[in-house]
């Protein structure tokens, strides 16, 4: 899974950046701009966005700002205050993930077009839902992880 992530994030970042370069060139130097080239880069541009956000949920590496980190002393209080920030975490998320299952049923039963090439707009909506589903996934693994190394410590 690491490996195929991997692969679909570059894959992903390199057709983003080449669209970007193909609009620069021709826009700015060509002075011609392809039209419909901004649409077709919605595309791999958001799910890159939220794909982006579940490699960091997978790998653990979220940017947080844990300033109660600062006063606690021990491990264990470290690990707890890491489960209440991954139950917080988790209770949001799924919070999102109904508005975005909402969202996505909307967008299904609607059908929107983007307006020059006439491309499902379902294909990006659904990145949203998927993305946080995921993310809830490992969010939940992680927190697993931390009560398993709460307890094994209390066995200690």
């Amino acid at each position: 899974m690491d490996r195929f992530a991997k692969y679909l994030l570059t894959t992903l970042i390199c057709i983003v950046a080449l669209g970007q370069f193909v609009q620069v060139v021709t826009r700015y130097i060509l002075q011609v701009p392809v039209m419909g080239l901004e649409e077709t880069m919605l595309y791999p541009t958001l799910w890159l966005y939220i794909l982006g956000a579940v490699n960091a949920s997978r790998e653990n590496t979220h940017i947080r700002a844990n300033v109660l980190e600062i006063f606690l002393k021990t491990d264990r209080q470290h690990t707890i205050l890491a489960i209440v920030g991954e139950v917080i975490s988790l209770v949001v998320g799924l919070w999102l993930l109904s508005w975005a299952w909402d969202f996505t049923r909307y967008a299904w039963r609607v059908w929107k077009e983007s307006p020059t090439l006439y491309i499902p707009t379902f294909y990006s909506d659904v990145a949203l839902v998927i993305g946080l589903a995921l993310m809830m996934l490992y969010t939940a693994i992680n927190m697993y992880g931390h009560i398993k190394d709460l307890r094994r410590r209390a066995v200690r």
